[in-house]
């Protein structure tokens, strides 16, 4: 209550029923007596030393009725609002052929006093003698009786020091003449009217609050404390309750917002997640304090063995805040801080692991894609499912629905590569050709000719703090590269370096790329095209894997060799022989300055970065390792033998072998919760901690191409009955809606193309590519030569490419000698003629096979095979080498164990029911 407010007494209307001959009921209406106002305090009290000073009364303390001797009622009321309340306790009155007029019903007839005129006309009335009635109270009749209306003014103020004496009762009492009009006994036998109540203790104590107030201010805190200690010894427990009820809420302190943050980051600590979840929903402030918290978060993430490490959280935590930077979302006033990226990596992470293994029976749809064509390649990003296939298309689909959302077309031959960052998309293609797309619009912006075969791999490189080896020893941290990058890799045997477009920059198609009847090796040179860096030569054989990160960039060869180079330079570092056999897959690991290799020998290889020394031979595989995968925590190899294997990255220590599959794996992907692995008819989620089978999401199917999975999403690709079928699963409920996903590899492109690029560059990045369009002509520009600047040209569509990569396995005889091995089909000779395989010789079941390539095949020229394996597969070689050393073979010999071959004459296509990168073979197409 403020200090200009004042308690009052609201008076119940007094109901006197006076029964002669007929029953009379008057009923008259008081105004609120206004009570004396309680002392402002003397000077300003501090809240923290008076906390109750400004609390707000329970209503039960500021709105309770009073009952005065001979049964006169009134509400005592504290604070505004009480005629409101008092209509609610007023009862209705009535009778035959009457009733009691409302408060907002016109009385303008009705006769209405005050309570003090009221007592002074019943003294006049007695001293009259009269009996009847009282003047200004109307009688009864047999119609409703009138109501009589309290008007605007109220009664002066009682005095406060002394209390009044009691008013007159039905017995004659004298009235005190300070407060109430003096009037001579009446001499009237019959009954007279009672005076409106008779005042007691309670009115008394109402009245001389504010002096026992002045009295308890000026005592002493003990005093103060022992005057009310007895008054609450003599209390009953419903007064006690009430009080309760006032203090404790006014008496707790809220520790969590008044301790420091470090002390309160301690506290919570100890809370296990789900009771840290209910404390954020007590208080707005405890929500910001607890959401905003990163070390809370991060001990909790560690608490409960989710912290990775690796980098993969700060990595996550940049994403968050870059999002948030380029969303740029405008917060309302009281809106909540956003919560710490942490918190949102523990939900997605405790969502990951849990939801895959819960939800017995996640969202499934099923969709019909490519035809019948297979996917060479699968990706989830940015909400969007992006498939390609040996058909030439690229499909994008919506993994909520499943809808084909687009369809880009452009490719000659089947594509065999693709990268996404954000909303442009890169493919590689059997066209020797590479494609730069808008997802947004579908539209082709760029095409990069240059490599003379398959573009057979590639990967988009963005800008990242690396370590880079300084010439006098040591390390420093530095970006790299300053804008983002392609690398390509081709079955021409070199790997091409190209600047990745920035949206708006000049567009730039080689001459003919959309032109079907003109070979793109034919028109397109490569240093004629603003966006290309560097021309990577050393290799012997195509490049069939690469990876990269920061300046460092690993390939995989069939020349059995893996190559280190720094992609800003285009020096070769490092040259790490071993494999004794073709190199399909390679993965970088910049965390432990490591790379990885697998090969058709069987082994997976773990190489030094900075030394090129052979850290590991990881040996267990009996076939070839055709798929590598890395985490932070764990190595995982797939290979033809039908199993998995993992391993731990820093010992090389096996530590799971997956064995459930009864075919080659063709495809797997793999997070610090499970592996997915897809093989002969069926795709199995696997436990990657303890190494067992978690469920089957596919099975009775004819082969899995495909599968990718991210957050609460998983897309597998497959084939049904000579139908390619996309199907998605979605493992999340409702309420998980804000369950981020990480991406494989830990590779993030939130940041798009503003702040994690520089403009300041080297001459090959931003101003050479000014500089060049500057100078070139219209046509080179437009790609289509016809100078109209829509990079459209007039032809129509081309027949087929020549025949997609294939890299076809023979199936070995279950109860032999486990020998497989690979034939290579170079679908890119002359188109009168195809590869050429020669029977050199037989023996015991085992035929060797001499591929022997004419030195006229396009995009080959001088190079030959790789080396003939050796036996002596512990030989090792280390060589450190220059950008432009190359060596030269001229053939290679394999041994394939096969029964019942058919004669080489009819270049029969051996089966492919066990091939690591696709489960089968498809017909050569020529055009």
């Amino acid at each position: 209550m403020s200090a200009n407010q004042r308690p009052y007494l609201v008076l119940q209307p007094a109901v006197n029923t006076t029964i002669v001959t007929t029953t009379t009921t008057t009923t008259t209406t008081y105004a609120p007596i206004q009570l004396p106002p309680l002392p402002p305090p003397l000077s300003p009290k501090d809240p923290k030393t008076y906390p109750l000073l400004h609390a707000n009364l329970p209503k039960s303390l500021r709105n309770f009725p009073l009952v005065f001797p001979g049964g006169t009622r009134a509400t005592f009321r504290d604070g505004d609002g009480g005629e409101q309340d008092m209509q609610e306790e007023e009862e209705v009155v009535g009778g035959q052929g009457w009733r009691m007029l409302k408060r907002d019903e016109g009385t303008d007839g009705a006769n209405v006093v005050e309570l003090a005129e009221a007592v002074e006309r019943y003294g006049k009335k007695r001293s009259h003698g009269g009996f009847d009635m009282m003047e200004g109270v109307e009688a009864t009749s047999t119609t409703a009786p009138p109501r009589k209306k309290a008007r605007a003014a109220t009664i002066s103020p009682v005095n406060a020091a002394a209390p009044p004496s009691p008013l007159p009762s039905p017995r004659g009492s004298p009235v005190p003449e300070s407060i109430w009009p003096s009037a001579p006994p009446s001499g009237a036998s019959s009954p007279l009217p009672q005076a409106p109540f008779q005042p007691d203790l309670s009115l008394s104590t109402l009245l001389s609050l504010p002096t026992l107030l002045n009295h308890f201010s000026s005592l002493p805190a003990p005093l103060q404390s022992h005057f009310l200690l007895t008054l609450l010894r003599h209390s009953p427990l419903p007064v006690l309750r009430t009080l309760n009820s006032v203090l404790i809420p006014t008496l707790a302190r809220d520790f969590i917002t008044l301790l420091p943050p470090e002390l309160v980051s301690q506290i919570l600590s100890y809370l296990p997640f789900c009771t840290l979840v209910r404390a954020s929903r007590v208080s707005r402030a405890w929500r910001a304090i607890i959401d905003s918290d990163p070390v809370l978060w991060r001990d909790l993430l560690k608490r409960t063995d989710i912290w990775f490490g690796g980098g993969s959280e700060d990595a996550f935590a940049q994403a968050i805040f870059a999002r948030r930077r380029h969303t740029n979302h405008l917060k309302s006033f009281d809106a909540l801080p956003l919560p710490h990226p942490y918190k949102i990596l523990f939900k997605s992470r405790h969502l990951t692991q849990t939801r895959w293994v819960n939800v017995t029976e996640p969202k499934h749809i099923s969709v019909p894609a490519h035809g019948s064509s297979v996917v060479t390649c699968l990706i989830f990003s940015h909400g969007r499912i992006i498939s390609a296939s040996d058909d030439h298309s690229i499909h994008i689909y919506s993994p909520s629905t499943g809808d084909l959302v687009r369809s880009l077309r452009g490719h000659e031959g089947g594509v065999w590569a693709l990268a996404a960052s954000k909303d442009i998309l890169v493919s590689g293609s059997t066209d020797r050709t590479v494609r730069i797309w808008d997802l947004e619009t579908g539209k082709c912006t760029h095409v990069f000719g240059g490599h003379t075969s398959t573009v057979r791999c590639l990967a988009i490189v963005k800008p990242e703090w690396v370590d880079v080896e300084q010439e006098g020893g040591g390390f420093t941290k530095e970006k790299w590269p300053k804008r983002a990058l392609i690398v390509t890799g081709s079955r021409d045997h070199t790997l091409r370096v190209w600047t990745l477009p920035r949206p708006g920059e000049p567009e730039f198609k080689c001459f003919g790329a959309d032109d079907g009847e003109v070979d793109p090796t034919d028109v397109c040179d490569a240093e004629e095209n603003p966006y290309h860096r560097v021309h990577l030569e050393g290799h012997d054989h195509a490049v069939r894997a690469l990876a990269a990160r920061g300046r460092t960039l690993v390939s995989g060869s069939y020349d059995c060799s893996v190559r280190i180079w720094d992609i800003i330079t285009g020096q070769c570092k490092w040259v790490l022989t071993g494999h004794t056999q073709k190199v399909y897959s390679v993965v970088l690991d910049p965390i432990r300055n490591q790379a990885c290799s697998g090969s058709m020998d069987g082994s997976v290889r773990v190489w030094n970065l900075h030394t090129g020394q052979l850290i590991h031979v990881l040996a267990g595989h009996t076939s070839l390792v055709g798929l590598l995968g890395m985490s932070p925590s764990h190595l995982v190899s797939a290979a033809a033998d039908s199993t998995l294997r993992i391993w731990h990255p820093d010992t090389g220590e096996l530590q799971h072998t997956l064995m459930a599959h009864t075919g080659a794996i063709t495809c797997f992907q793999h997070d610090e919760f499970k592996v997915l692995s897809g093989s002969d008819g069926n795709l199995k989620m696997w436990d990657i901690r303890d190494g067992t089978v978690v469920r089957d999401l596919l099975t009775g199917i004819t082969g899995v191409w495909q599968v990718v999975f991210e957050g609460r999403w998983c897309v597998a690709a497959s084939n049904r009955s000579d139908t390619t079928v996309l199907d998605v699963w979605d493992f999340a409920k409702e309420e998980d809606e804000e369950w981020v996903g990480e991406p494989s590899g830990g590779m993030y492109d939130e940041d798009g193309f503003s702040e994690a690029e520089d403009e300041d560059e080297d001459v090959m990045g931003t101003r050479r590519i000014r500089r060049m369009f500057m100078d070139m002509p219209m046509a080179s520009v437009d790609g289509d030569g016809d100078g109209d600047g829509d990079g459209s040209g007039d032809g129509e569509d081309a027949e087929d490419a020549d025949a997609m990569d294939q890299d076809l396995l023979v199936d070995s005889d279950t109860e032999g000698s486990g020998v497989v091995d690979v034939i290579e089909i170079d679908d890119e000779g002359p188109p009168d003629r195809g590869p050429g395989l020669v029977a050199s010789s037989s023996h015991a079941g085992v035929i060797e096979v001499v591929e022997a390539l004419p030195d006229d095949v396009e995009g080959v020229g001088a190079s030959r095979w790789a080396p003939t394996a050796r036996a002596n597969s512990s030989s090792e070689r280390l060589t450190r080498v220059s950008a432009s050393s190359t060596s030269k073979r001229t053939t290679t010999t394999t041994q394939i164990q096969m029964q019942d071959a058919p004669p080489f004459g009819q270049r029969t296509l051996p089966s492919t029911d066990e091939t690591p990168t696709r489960p089968r073979a498809r017909g050569m197409r020529r055009r």
